[in-house]
């Protein structure tokens, strides 16, 4: 037996509950692993706030985890190759990853990158993919300035490393409190509030190529459109009423083609991460049992 949280009914994290399931055995493309940590994203809380389509109740909550193998199904590699009971794995794009075991599709597995604890490889892939894309969905390349709305995030701080890697300038928004975060990864911080198009205009004395949304307020939004004059290279992840209004773009997991970019986005990402040249900041850990609280924190 193990345990897991699931969204019994529709609402907030209060009303999860942690219940007691048989994880079943896995079969030829499958594998079992036993959770040391599970990444904790918005989505997470989002996807089960209120209804979605194609979405049952209860709905076992969890993206993705990092932890070990503890079983195989026959003639069954992983993503990254082949696979032995007792490797330590990463998952990403599984259901359920609040556990303390599940059996996933191996495709969705890969060898954990050996210079992460696993509460840091548990949260590589999904802010690491959404960075990839929306770097790639704004087209942005070597040289370039661009602006990031949301830099000490989760997402931000992985835009700001890839970006950084690429040769691009990235100008980021953050509070006063968290400007070092944006600056320790490569970013020039700006604090977002009255002024910030002329404090963003100022520091970057060329032309913004794109702007990057990830904290989707109306004056980042506005912001993006006053500074940028190509509205295909905004791109939101956080805005999507404003993008589909204002004729920009909005990117989401959910969304097929992004589905299948972050999927082919993973292997790299690890890649990097395996090399220290993508770390993940840790603010803090929380035991499974207090995963509500974990996401009350996050909000």
């Amino acid at each position: 037996m193990a345990w897991r949280w699931v969204a019994a009914s529709w609402g907030p994290p209060e009303q999860w509950e942690f219940v007691e399931f048989d994880v079943p055995a896995p079969r030829q493309g499958e594998v079992t692993i036993r959770v040391h940590a599970a990444g904790v994203n918005p989505a997470d809380a989002k996807h089960v706030a209120v209804p979605r389509p194609g979405a049952e109740l209860p709905v076992p909550i969890g993206y993705e985890v990092s932890g070990v193998i503890a079983a195989v199904g026959p003639e069954t590699a992983i993503g990254s190759g082949p696979v032995q009971v007792g490797d330590e794995v990463i998952a990403f794009r599984v259901r359920g990853g609040y556990a303390t075991a599940l059996t996933v599709p191996a495709e969705k597995v890969f060898a954990k990158p050996t210079t992460m604890t696993h509460p840091e490889a548990a949260n590589l892939l999904l802010a690491g993919t959404t960075a990839a894309e929306i770097l790639a969905v704004a087209r942005v390349v070597e040289g370039e300035t661009i602006l990031l709305h949301g830099a000490s995030g989760a997402v931000g701080v992985s835009v700001l490393q890839q970006a950084a890697l690429r040769g691009i300038r990235v100008i980021g928004t953050a509070s006063e409190a968290r400007a070092d975060e944006v600056r320790r990864f490569g970013g020039v911080p700006t604090r977002y509030g009255r002024g910030l198009a002329e404090r963003v205009r100022e520091i970057a004395t060329a032309p913004i190529s794109a702007a990057l949304d990830a904290v989707g307020t109306d004056e980042a939004v506005n912001v993006s459109l006053e500074l940028v004059t190509d509205r295909s290279r905004i791109v939101t992840i956080a805005a999507p009423g404003r993008a589909a209004s204002d004729g920009f773009l909005a990117i989401a997991g959910s969304m097929p083609e992004s589905a299948r970019f972050r999927d082919r986005a993973r292997p790299k990402l690890i890649a990097l991460a395996e090399n220290g040249d993508l770390v993940v900041p840790m603010a803090r850990t929380f035991p499974l049992d207090q995963a509500p609280l974990a996401l009350q924190v996050l909000a």
